[in-house]
């Protein structure tokens, strides 16, 4: 135990208690001495042995600041340091060693294990209450950086959720005034999302997907779906709700709403100024999804892998969803009849593996449909 008496009589640095110093010392004279010097500066705390420290520091009012002995039984200074410092609660509490050894390796291990300060007895209770009040204040601009960073988190992740709705209620509201021009329903939208992420997630380990299908991009996949057949926007009702059979006039004008999706797309995110992540899905999903395996499909007739992985996934999710559901031109397919229609595409309509993905996965598909079916 440390028991070097104090140098001289202490000498005022703070105006008031405004901050708690627990003191660590198994000798009681030590304590009092302590005590005496700090409480008319401070609310003071005792500890006369490692426990009963480590207690008060892990409470729920614990201490500022910590004025630790070394030699202590059972428990030693450096024990009680090294607890405080692997402990998330307490690590920031700064710790000063008050002690009677004055060896220099002694000082560097306290150091070492974390101690902001290291004091040798007989102590100058002016240099005390200096050191006390620096480190005080060190503690305060840290507390205060710590609470102005995790401010400032808290913003950033409120702000990240206001352009996530702002980004949803987007998608929505364009959705929406699709849905006024066609013959689909909000359903409609609701199943294809949950198709396009639910094939999406079964092809995220296969080594051709991999590298495109991780969490960020099934996210995207899930947000921008919704806005696949926006251009049907820009088509005539004469074509767009024809409960017949469309011309081969009609019909080419039906396919620029492809074409006229991603330019809608495009230039809202031309008046942004910016590119956007799910913007840019958007448009890949919006031009691309009634192209085709073998290239026999529209706007631009590509093949195989030269079709965004986007837009090939929606493929399937468009065409199952469209197949079970009854339209004025026509009545609704059972799952099994939709089923063997995306197989009997395979290699033809759809890339191959996606088919086969979605063999494995197509009672999700069906349990997707019985939950949002059309009304009526």
């Amino acid at each position: 135990m440390d028991n070097a008496p104090f140098a001289s009589s202490p000498a005022t640095l703070v105006d008031k208690p405004i901050a708690t110093v627990l003191v660590v010392d198994d000798t009681p004279e030590n304590l009092t001495l302590m005590g005496s010097l700090l409480r008319e500066h401070f609310v003071v705390k005792v500890a006369n042995h490692g426990e009963k420290a480590l207690k008060i520091a892990q409470s729920d009012t614990p201490p500022d600041l910590i004025l630790l002995d070394i030699m202590m039984p059972q428990m030693d200074g450096y024990e009680v340091c090294r607890r405080l410092k692997a402990s998330a609660a307490t690590r920031d509490i700064p710790v000063i060693f008050l002690t009677a050894r004055s060896d220099t390796d002694d000082e560097r291990n306290g150091l070492a294990l974390g101690a902001v300060d290291y004091i040798t007895k007989p102590i100058s209770p002016p240099i005390l209450l200096a050191r006390v009040n620096t480190h005080l204040a060190l503690k305060a601009t840290a507390d205060f950086l710590r609470d102005k960073s995790a401010y400032l988190e808290r913003e950033v992740a409120l702000r990240t959720l206001e352009v996530q709705a702002i980004q949803d209620v987007t998608i929505m509201a364009m959705t929406s005034l699709a849905e006024t021009r066609d013959n689909e329903t909000g359903n409609h939208i609701r199943r294809t999302q949950l198709y396009v992420k639910t094939l999406a997630e079964r092809l995220r380990h296969h080594p051709r997907f991999e590298q495109v299908l991780n969490d960020r991009m099934i996210e995207l996949l899930y947000k921008s779906a919704p806005l696949h057949d926006i251009g049907k926007i820009g088509i005539p009702d004469r074509i767009l709700l024809k409960p017949g059979k469309l011309t081969v006039e009609e019909f080419e004008v039906m396919k620029t709403h492809t074409t006229l999706g991603r330019n809608a797309i495009d230039e809202a995110e031309r008046r942004l100024g910016m590119r956007v992540a799910f913007l840019s899905v958007s448009k890949e999903i919006a031009y691309s999804h009634q192209e085709k395996w073998d290239g026999s499909g529209y706007p631009q007739g590509l093949q195989g892998d030269a079709i965004p992985v986007s837009a090939r996934l929606m493929a399937v999710a468009d065409v199952y969803d469209a197949l079970i559901s009854k339209r004025v031109y026509k009545p609704a397919f059972s799952h099994d009849q939709a089923a063997g229609t995306i197989v009997r595409g395979k290699g033809t309509h759809f890339d191959p593996d996606m088919v086969d993905a979605f063999v494995d996965i197509a009672e999700d598909f069906r349990s997707i449909a019985q939950k949002y079916p059309d009304p009526g």
